[in-house]
């Protein structure tokens, strides 16, 4: 039996991983619930390695390697300092104030916050930038009297959008940067020009569609915008303490090409200081834990998949697709990995996918494929980055907003996600391979 099951290691993880998502997208098991009896299983089944040694004396990457535990303490720390940020009455403030700069006008405001998501995504992690807005989001649904829930679809896909610009700004990135030796002002100049291009068609199109839902009287309009935000800073002293801890958490984010310090480290710092002045029973008590037990078992379900060839099996076969074409290669490495980064994690994908194409353009291996390769790069850090928006798991962010706004009553459905965010993955993967084409291709 045992020998099964290490033999049929890839069909085995695919279908925990495939059965996952079922339930996941049917809602009848709440998400982390499905992924911790998914990790469970993959782990009794003997599916995923716990560490140790091979018969051959190398050591094995264990179970916990598969979990990324900067993403799980990044987003505990940054929970914990906007929850203690948020009493203070500073993220209402900052709403109020945006409020009044529209002069209440619904859908400036709503293309106001997506640009603001973006451009913060650029430089800082996409979760961090979402677990910012959320506050600010909900307190100006409120005062628009209307659902939060456009507000929040359209700040996950611009964050995701606008994490794509930079190297720092979403985890593919980085990897690819590393890999193929390219640098910050690379990723700026190439990257920059069609993902603002992205950016506006997009946020147009959702402006678009929930034009309905974006309305308000111009007497709501002209309230809001003479708003007194005078007293809306109900705890001055905390509201120093953590816009200085703030600022000094992202000042660290910013600088982690000079400082080398991951941005977890100053995350949990941040929150660790705060906390000295708090109670922590109360604060702890805010956390998101379903969101971070979610996480914790999604990615011991992949890291099984990944451990049993599953991952290198779905790039391998992309790449035989290509026959030798640059053409051929560029455009199915981006709209594969647009689409399958929507379904798993784009984090060990492109960790698979970096290697094979530097396989791919080795000048060594005769079948390589020559002409201007940097095209693959550019496809692969498109399609990993934006295919992120396609479902309500495509990425870290799409996740925290999804469970946040659920534990305040607005459950944004994997569905209903799905319907919009199908079509921001299109018009974003149509962009960039009509970018791609006339930049590199043609």
């Amino acid at each position: 039996m045992i020998d099964f099951i290490h033999s049929h290691g890839m069909i085995i993880t695919g279908a925990i991983l495939l059965i996952a998502y079922i339930f996941i997208a049917s809602e009848k098991i709440q998400k982390s619930v499905v992924a911790l009896v998914g990790a469970a299983i993959t782990m009794l089944l003997g599916l995923i390695p716990f560490g140790g040694e091979t018969p051959e004396g190398h050591l094995m990457k264990g179970v916990f390697e598969y979990v990324d535990f900067q993403v799980i303490f990044l987003l505990i720390g940054m929970m914990i300092i906007v929850n203690i940020a948020s009493r203070s009455g500073v993220f209402k403030w900052m709403a109020l104030n945006l409020l009044k700069a529209t002069k209440g006008h619904p859908k400036t405001v709503l293309f106001a916050l997506a640009a603001f998501t973006a451009i913060a995504s650029a430089f800082l992690d996409n979760v961090t930038t979402v677990v910012l807005m959320m506050p600010i989001t909900f307190v100006i649904a409120k005062e628009f009297e209307t659902d939060p829930i456009p507000f929040l679809i359209t700040e996950v896909f611009a964050s995701n959008i606008g994490g794509t610009a930079t190297l720092i700004g979403d985890p593919p990135n980085i990897i690819i940067g590393t890999r193929a030796g390219l640098s910050f002002m690379d990723f700026v100049r190439e990257l920059t020009p069609i993902v603002t291009i992205i950016f506006l068609v997009s946020i147009g199109t959702l402006v678009f569609l929930f034009r309905k839902g974006l309305k308000a009287t111009p007497e709501k309009m002209e309230h809001i915008a003479n708003l007194d935000n005078s007293k809306t800073i109900t705890d001055k002293q905390l509201m120093i303490r953590s816009v200085i801890t703030l600022i000094l958490v992202i000042a660290g984010f910013v600088t982690h090409d000079i400082t080398h310090i991951p941005a977890y480290v100053f995350a949990v710092a941040g929150a660790a200081f705060l906390l000295l002045f708090e109670k922590p029973k109360e604060i702890y008590r805010d956390v998101e834990w379903l969101t971070i037990f979610f996480f914790v078992g999604l990615f011991i379900i992949i890291g099984g998949f990944e451990a049993n060839g599953g991952i290198k099996f779905l790039a391998d076969q992309l790449i035989t697709l290509t026959h030798g074409s640059l053409e051929a290669a560029t455009m199915i490495i981006l709209w594969a990995s647009g689409i399958l980064s929507g379904i798993i994690d784009n984090i060990p994908y492109t960790a698979t996918m970096a290697p094979l194409i530097s396989e791919l353009i080795n000048p060594a291996n005769e079948n390589a494929i020559t002409g201007n390769v940097h095209a693959l790069w550019w496809a692969l850090s498109l399609g990993a980055c934006l295919g992120g928006n396609l479902t309500i798991i495509g990425a870290a962010a799409n996740v925290l907003v999804s469970e946040t706004a659920a534990s305040k009553g607005h459950k944004i459905s994997f569905m209903r996600f799905m319907k919009y965010g199908s079509l921001v993955t299109l018009i974003s993967l149509v962009l960039s391979s009509v970018y791609l084409y006339l930049k590199y291709l043609h």
